[in-house]
């Protein structure tokens, strides 16, 4: 207790700093975990949460029969899962291109280039998809008609199957260079002198990448990809709502969407009924971020790991 009292002291001005923060997240986080109750009640906006109505595990049992919750899980692990396959090891590899180059003129304007489009708003971005995309005056309707010489293409944008290949291409495109900024920091850590005794040694670039690029940043890897299965039951809401359309539903419908519509635009609301979805998300999410932290640390020499 003195320890930590002397350290108070002495460092006042760093607990200060850190109390507008942590008010913060306790306002704004941990506050509304009281309001969680919710999916096990009858909540009704009159009565409030307090004075609503317990029914126990009602409204889980009504999501899990229901004939959207074998679509929903199915539609959202399709996207994560792929996103996840194809959307993660992609930085690494634009990251280890990076890393290979010389010039750097060269290496900064690509940077640049592939870093802007994060800063594209979710909304511009479909609008842009929407816009290159339009068979009838659309970029994609014009290239069609210029080889073919008439008619009108599939329209790709109401096409379910296309719709997971849209969704997670698209999201490639946007965050590849940001994605990558991480590893990009984390091989530029490297100490230099090994470049430099592999080339002594005669190693190719191949082998360099292999035997002193990768293992550096595998820590990095590690960490991201336990956070990123923490979050694999987690579909974004904007991007999917705003290319949602009733042709697409079939493959689009997720359950970020899905809790929108129970819980907002269902004849004024079921807000237990989402809130039992929502609630089942994270505990699925929650889950599988404490598996996959665990089989990291069993599993990495250095026990990776989030905790």
């Amino acid at each position: 207790m003195q320890n930590i009292l002397y350290t108070f002291k002495k460092r006042w001005q760093l607990h200060v700093f850190m109390l507008l923060p942590v008010i913060y997240i306790l306002i704004f986080a941990y506050y509304p975990m009281f309001g969680v109750q919710i999916a096990f009640k009858n909540f009704m906006p009159a009565e409030g949460i307090w004075g609503s109505k317990w029914v126990g595990f009602k409204h889980f049992q009504t999501f899990f029969n229901s004939y959207q919750f074998e679509r929903v899980i199915v539609n959202t692990l399709r996207i994560s899962i792929y996103s996840l396959a194809v959307g993660f090891p992609l930085p690494i590899l634009f990251a280890l291109f990076l890393n290979t180059v010389r010039n750097v003129y060269y290496k900064k304007f690509v940077q640049t280039v592939t870093y802007i489009p994060h800063f594209i708003s979710v909304v511009v971005l479909v609008g842009i998809m929407m816009q290159v995309l339009n068979p009838v005056m659309g970029l994609y309707g014009n290239v069609y008609r210029l080889f073919v010489g008439g008619g009108y293409p599939k329209d790709i944008l109401a096409s379910p199957t296309a719709f997971t290949h849209l969704y997670v291409w698209s999201g490639i495109w946007q965050q590849l260079g940001w994605n990558s900024i991480i590893y990009v920091a984390a091989l530029s850590s490297v100490d230099q002198e090994l470049y430099d005794a592999a080339e002594v040694d005669g190693a190719s670039r191949w082998k360099r990448i292999v035997h002193i690029d990768l293992p550096s940043i595998l820590p990095t890897v590690a960490i991201l990809l336990i956070m990123r299965a923490g979050s694999i039951m987690s579909v974004g809401f904007e991007k999917v709502y705003l290319m949602q359309n009733n042709l697409n539903l079939k493959y689009s419908e997720v359950i970020s969407t899905y809790v929108y519509k129970v819980g907002m635009s269902a004849g004024g609301g079921n807000f237990s009924y989402a809130s039992a979805i929502g609630l089942f998300n994270s505990i699925i999410n929650c889950t599988l971020l404490v598996v996959v932290n665990a089989i990291s640390r069993r599993l990495s020499e250095n026990n990776t790991s989030l905790w």
